[in-house]
């Protein structure tokens, strides 16, 4: 696995550990939520809470949503359950894959259903595999994602996240996985270098990449249009154009990770339509069901699919799937979910607030221990430094990050610290008297930050 270079005067650390100390949530004990009600949780001692993530990214339509209980309800009581073998189907597998097809920000020929990103992803690479053997190109089975990316925690999909904690001591990744550099441009780009300037970088990089490797042996490119679980990264302006004209150039495929953007979070339907990317194939999943119940979709296009089809015709059998996977509660509820989006115009609305949510953080840019604003939508990141000239975090990674984590919690608010950027995704539902409540609370927080990491040591400067 590849790291990419380090830019004098940046933090090394925040790379190579990218998670908070587990140890502090093993001594303190886990927080026992017991009920919620819209954008709130509460726990067993009755405290409410902002869920300022959303749960993991998912619950997009708040935690009572009456109608989606409703949805599920109806479906127990017909059909509690439904398999895709053996030539079978069920109508609410049919109207959701027919439903995704008509939303897709570019032509899709098929949908498969799975049970969570995770097992989308791993399903895509053995799909990714298969077709290529149909096209008679043996060699053709090594994918590209990277650096901090987070496309699952299977074998095969742990092995496209870039991110060390999913790595070590799993022994992974596995082998015909390569990893290239992060678009983090405050994190990664050189000094003097412009935005486009270093998104050509990260293009020029993956080409080398694919040349050193033969681009007769690269099947595939997996990314998320913003990187989530890696820090809520935001891809610099021309970025994924740069990216998209080498992967073209080589016949290479394009897979979109939308398992957080989609369904609204970044302003529009699909971060795709967000960032113009054109994907040979999409995984969505979490919103689908406003976390709901478990479900996954892949979305594929003719290029993609056609090969597998013609495989599967010359085989007799495509010999995957999953009991659950297409489940007809869980699709019963993805079709509620969309249809409530679509009638309350749920993306025109992420994006209003997502300006609003945006502006009133910006405001905290200035802030002595803010090293970064970043966000899209309605998803956000404030990344936190001890030295804002030099970038530099503390000496242990993570540790300002989850001082700041532990100061919310205190507040009222529940989020996630990825080191030392704290996330901020709110339900699609929020309004601006919750934003504001939000955001308010971060100000309180970063108002108590900088007596709470006196004592913490800086991260050393990093060579060039």
């Amino acid at each position: 696995m590849m790291l990419p270079n380090s830019p004098e005067g940046r933090d090394v650390a925040y790379q190579l550990h990218p998670y908070t100390n587990a140890r502090a949530h093993q001594e303190n004990g886990p927080l026992v939520i017991v009920r919620g009600e819209g954008p709130y949780v509460y726990d067993a001692a009755g405290r409410r809470y902002f869920e300022a993530l959303s749960g993991l990214w998912c619950v997009a339509l708040g935690f009572s949503e009456k109608r989606l209980m409703d949805a599920a309800c109806r479906q127990m009581q017909t059909l509690p359950f439904g398999h895709s073998f053996t030539s079978r189907a069920h109508l609410p597998s049919i109207d959701l894959a027919e439903k995704l097809v008509s939303l897709a920000p570019s032509p899709m020929s098929k949908v498969f259903f799975t049970n969570s990103g995770s097992e989308a992803n791993d399903t895509i690479l053995k799909l990714i595999a298969y077709r290529s053997n149909a096209l008679g190109e043996p060699r053709r089975k090594k994918v590209i994602s990277r650096m901090r990316a987070y496309h699952g925690v299977t074998l095969a999909s742990a092995s496209l996240t870039g991110l060390p904690a999913n790595h070590g001591s799993f022994d992974l990744p596995l082998p015909n996985h390569f990893h290239t550099g992060a678009p983090h441009f405050y994190r990664e780009g050189e000094l003097g270098e412009s935005e486009e300037e270093f998104a050509s970088r990260r293009a020029e990089e993956l080409e080398a990449l694919i040349l050193r490797e033969g681009p007769e042996t690269i099947a595939a490119f997996f990314g998320e249009p913003v990187m989530g679980a890696g820090g809520v990264v935001v891809p610099p302006v021309t970025y994924w154009d740069r990216i998209q004209e080498v992967l073209r150039k080589y016949d290479i495929l394009l897979v979109a990770d939308e398992v957080i953007c989609g369904f609204g979070r970044t302003g529009r339907m699909f971060g795709c339509e967000t960032y113009a990317i054109t994907p040979d194939v999409m995984v969505v999943s979490k919103q689908i069901t406003s976390g709901y119940f478990p479900l996954s979709a892949i979305l594929m296009n003719a290029r993609m699919f056609e090969p597998i089809a013609d495989e599967t015709s010359r085989i007799g059998v495509l010999g995957h799937g999953f009991t659950a996977g297409g489940h007809p509660v869980g699709t019963a509820v993805a079709l509620e979910t969309i249809k409530i989006i679509e009638e309350r115009d749920l993306v025109a609305h992420a994006a209003r607030m997502g300006a609003y949510m945006q502006s009133r953080l910006a405001a905290f840019a200035d802030h002595p221990l803010v090293g970064e604003v970043r966000g899209v939508g309605l998803i956000a990141a404030l990344e936190l430094v001890l030295d804002k000239k030099t970038r530099r975090a503390a000496a242990t990674p993570g540790a300002i990050g989850t001082i700041a984590n532990r100061l919310l919690v205190e507040r009222g608010i529940l989020t996630r610290n990825m080191a030392d950027a704290v996330a901020i995704c709110p339900a699609l539902i929020v309004d601006q008297a919750q934003i504001d409540e939000l955001v308010d609370g971060f100000k309180s927080m970063l108002e108590a930050l900088p007596a709470a990491v006196v004592g913490l040591a800086p991260a050393e400067l990093a060579r060039s």
